[in-house]
């Protein structure tokens, strides 16, 4: 088999006058990709940064961003994820203390007092990206010189990616050059042909990518495509209006969204003629309710498929093909699919930590044992049931639970009770800490179009018939949008942080 660098040099000189990327109604070449790939290489050689240096960039959703993550990961590097959307100061610390030679990022970036004054305190090589495909690889103004001294390295090591810190503080997970490659292959297994022939070619079709590089997903999505030789249509965030003259113009068979897009399309009442080049719609990066699945098949016609991931596995970690959708989507229903080639999963007890039965529910264990020696299993947080057919079961988190009074509160199960109201869109619960009874659960929620916003007291009723009473939330705010991770995911972390500072208002 060849190796990732070996197939994304070749495809990027199969044709290079070929478009590769469209973003922002420009098509960004296989050469241009070439180009900046080739210049931002030549920049770190003359600097004397060779292989197993950690190059940080602020990520976008850019073509230039695209051709840095082919140079770094495919390189010998090791590609340390920034991301520009944090606050200034959140972005600064982060270059100040992570010991980089090397950042590289947009003009829009580098525009930003703070980060300019982090990466000159810490004395890196700042690295200036194009903004337009005739554009060059240049130095910062001001940071033409590496100057810091006391460097660490990370030989073997892709990427340094940064957790969606959906309940706490982001973590930044180390991934594996031969994992991360791996899972890339393996993947094939959800794309009719690439899995018999790993010839490098361009293929037909376009990938719509619109998670954000900061995430695995993004990173997941955009080399996946490089890898196929397939064109990408690029959007920085998603927004209903520009995905769908994307998909009129480009008419591609499948896409790939958080499933709260799902509901941003029904809610917006899009056109089903709109949808109908669709076969397939893949959803990743936050679980995903059977009944949206359900109404969305039952609108649309389209199958949505649920992809489950890690970001220690690099990316994937379990899907649906389609042809086990037709044969067991019925009987399966709720299921992320089966675990993907190489990957190995059981069940624990969240107590004892001893392996459950099929069918029981648990802690979901995971081993890539296809790398090592089979022995190194990640306890993920994720409440799990593994079935006698291999179908895996997302049932909820066990790090987010609420302790009220003694006890235990999922907010999965609020969530779900919330969306059953038919005024609500969305939903999203945390807990907040409580003189008396330690944590309680609050709430927002988002109003789907045309409907009121339902009274506090009015909802609780309605919860009332539906969960215990110390389930019930002690606030519920309706809200235009609710607070989101760089992945779509719900951010609970500031949910907490808007209840937390209104304790009892009820409202």
């Amino acid at each position: 088999m060849r190796t990732l660098k070996e197939t994304l040099d070749a495809i990027m000189t199969i044709d290079p006058p070929a478009n590769a990327i469209e973003c922002q109604g420009i098509w960004w070449r296989w050469a241009d990709l070439a180009a900046v790939k080739d210049q931002f290489e030549a920049v770190l050689a003359e600097a004397g940064l060779g292989g197993g240096i950690r190059v940080g960039t602020m990520l976008r959703n850019e073509p230039a961003c695209v051709a840095v993550l082919a140079s770094v990961m495919v390189g010998g590097r090791c590609l340390v994820t920034l991301n520009p959307a944090l606050p200034d100061e959140k972005l600064a610390t982060d270059i100040r203390n992570l010991r980089l030679p090397v950042v590289a990022g947009m003009a829009r970036d580098w525009a930003r007092p703070a980060l300019r004054q982090a990466a000159e305190a810490a004395g890196v090589l700042g690295i200036l990206l194009p903004d337009h495909r005739d554009g060059r690889v240049t130095l910062v103004p001001g940071l033409e010189r590496l100057r810091a001294t006391d460097l660490s390295t990370a030989p073997g090591i892709a990427m340094e990616m940064l957790t969606s810190g959906t309940t706490g503080t982001p973590k930044r997970i180390p991934l594996k050059a031969a994992l991360f490659e791996k899972m890339l292959y393996d993947a094939a297994l959800y794309e009719r042909g690439r899995q018999e022939d790993d010839t490098p070619r361009l293929r037909s079709g376009i990938s719509f990518v619109m998670v954000p590089f900061a995430h695995i997903g993004g990173v997941w999505g955009v080399m996946n495509t490089l890898v196929s030789g397939r064109q990408t249509f690029l959007l920085e965030r998603f927004a209903v209006a520009p995905f769908v003259d994307g998909l009129r113009r480009h008419r591609p068979r499948v896409v790939s969204t958080p499933p709260a897009v799902l509901r941003m399309v029904l809610d917006a009442g899009v056109d089903r003629a709109d949808l109908a080049c669709l076969k397939v719609w893949r959803t990743s990066t936050a679980p995903l309710d059977p009944d949206l699945a359900d109404r969305f098949l039952e609108t649309y016609g389209i199958p949505v498929l649920q992809v489950y991931g890690a970001t220690e596995f690099a990316g994937g970690v379990a899907g649906w093909t389609l042809a086990d959708f037709h044969h067991f989507g019925a009987a399966k229903r709720g299921s992320v699919g089966r675990l993907n080639p190489g990957i190995q999963g059981r069940i624990l007890d969240p107590d004892s930590r001893e392996p459950l039965p099929a069918g029981r529910e648990g802690v979901l264990s995971l081993c890539a044992g296809h790398l090592g020696n089979g022995r190194d299993w990640l306890d993920t947080t994720d409440r799990a049931v593994l079935d006698e057919d291999g179908f895996l079961f997302i049932r909820g988190r066990y790090d987010n639970a609420i302790i009220r009074g003694g006890f235990k509160v999922m907010p999965d199960d609020v969530v779900k009770a919330l969306e059953q109201h038919p005024a609500i869109l969305e939903a999203a619960v945390g807990g907040i800490s409580d003189p008396r009874l330690g944590e309680v659960p609050v709430a927002a929620y988002i109003v789907k179009a045309g409907h009121a916003a339902p009274e506090p007291e009015a909802l609780k009723e309605f919860l009332r018939d539906r969960l215990s009473p110390y389930q019930i939330p002690v606030a519920l705010r309706a809200v235009q949008e609710l607070p989101r991770t760089a992945s779509m995911k719900v951010s609970v972390l500031a949910i907490r942080e808007m209840f937390a500072t209104q304790q009892g208002t009820g409202s």
